[in-house]
């Protein structure tokens, strides 16, 4: 142990009386790390809002949507969700805890209030699409099922169209205008921000029926499903039995099914496995700088041998063990590459933040403990890997020819 602490002593010493070429030597590591550290803290936090962003859709989420393959496509065959399924699956499957259709507008969805327009998601539901969402209401209130059966037209708005249209701070009781019908605003919705880029307050929640009036007498109706099973445990027992139904339903028998059934785990995991394969990609290419790091310490610690020859004979003439010369090295390399490791860490996580910042409405970084330890465990494991071939060329020198060296 006293040898140990007798060598780190020494690397120490050796590095700070030759302090400037001791942080040339370490360039290569600092970019290295800093590299590594930026590149992963930008990909892992995006990964991270958005998985955030999809815990907040709740775990216990389905989502029934139609589904047409190319080849349908060019048959002129479309898939379809329609009122028809969506009471077939609340009367027949057991364990949904609420569940709301969506109906989109069929016309271009322009809104307008005085001489301002906007372009947003107008879309027709219940009141169950509240608890299904998770949405909260910031004033007023949200659609009930009398606005449902008796085709009011009022409506829940989301702020990012109450600033676009440049509507009161307080829009309650104001009045905008839908393909040309007049509808009420008695709601609006707390902001829930972007998700994967999607604006999710650019949103006008109307009554189902409602919406079925604005949009005519449509024969083939494509509807979206959103529910929540009131277990999660029996969340592959529910989306087997509506899948089930469906393709009774739609008289589906080879399997080509013309609907989708996803879960907000499902899209969150499919997420997480293409962030983690841009993350390792990414994370391997920008690791190739260590290597190269590695090599210019191994040059350096080279140069410092033959520099230092004299002093390694000396020492050997005094009785230095050959042990003690190797590990002496040894521990030089290591700490220079930790010294590299925790200053490319640091450059690293600002460069992250910096980046990341700069870009309009992008997540903040995010480092994760695993990506800190990699990084450290990796300069660690190249100062020793580098270290060996000079320590060993230091460590088998002759002590007299040392001595007689120029």
């Amino acid at each position: 142990m006293f040898t140990f602490f007798e060598c780190l002593r020494s690397a120490l010493i050796s590095i700070r009386a030759h302090g400037f070429r001791s942080i040339l030597t370490t360039l290569g590591i600092i970019i290295g790390v800093a590299s590594v550290i930026a590149t992963v803290s930008i990909v892992q936090g995006l990964s991270y809002s958005i998985g955030q962003q999809f815990e907040g859709l709740g775990a216990n989420s389905l989502s029934v949507y139609s589904y047409t393959s190319f080849e349908d496509q060019m048959k002129g065959r479309f898939g379809r969700i329609t009122a028809d399924d969506l009471q077939l699956i609340t009367d027949r499957t057991e364990g949904i805890e609420s569940i709301t259709p969506m109906l989109a507008s069929r016309f271009t969805s322009v809104v307008r209030f005085g001489a301002k327009s906007t372009t947003g998601r107008v879309i027709g539901t219940t009141n169950s699409y509240q608890q299904v969402n998770q949405l909260f209401i910031q004033k007023g209130r949200f659609l009930s099922e009398s606005d449902n059966q008796t085709r009011r037209r009022v409506c829940v708005i989301g702020t990012q169209v109450r600033d676009n249209l440049l509507l009161p701070e307080n829009p309650i009781g104001e009045f905008i205008e839908i393909n040309s019908e007049w509808v009420k605003i008695i709601g609006l919705a707390e902001p829930k921000g972007e998700m994967l880029g999607f604006k999710q307050d650019d949103i006008v929640l109307l009554p189902y029926s409602t919406m079925q009036s604005l949009n005519g007498n449509q024969t083939q109706v494509d509807i979206q499903i959103q529910l929540t099973v009131t277990n999660l445990d029996e969340m592959e027992t529910v989306t087997e039995k509506i899948r089930k139904l469906l393709r009774q339903s739609h008289r589906i028998k080879n399997g080509n099914d013309d609907f989708k059934i996803q879960s907000s785990e499902q899209l969150k995991e499919s997420f997480s496995k293409i962030t983690s394969a841009v993350t390792f990609v990414m994370g391997g290419i920008v690791s190739i700088s260590l290597l190269v790091g590695g090599i210019g310490i191994m040059n350096i610690m080279l140069v410092s041998v033959t520099e230092r020859t004299r002093e390694i004979g000396i020492c050997k003439a005094i009785g230095a063990k050959r042990h003690y010369i190797l590990l002496q090295f040894l521990m030089e390399s290591l700490v220079l590459c930790l010294l590299g490791g925790l200053i490319g860490l640091i450059i690293g996580y600002a460069l992250g933040m910096g980046l990341a910042a700069m870009i309009p409405n992008f997540p903040p970084a995010h480092v994760p403990w695993w990506a800190v330890a990699i990084s450290v465990g990796f300069s660690a494991i190249i100062g020793i890997v580098f270290g060996i071939v000079p320590a060993a060329k230091a460590a088998n020198l002759d002590p007299i020819e040392s001595l007689r060296y120029e």
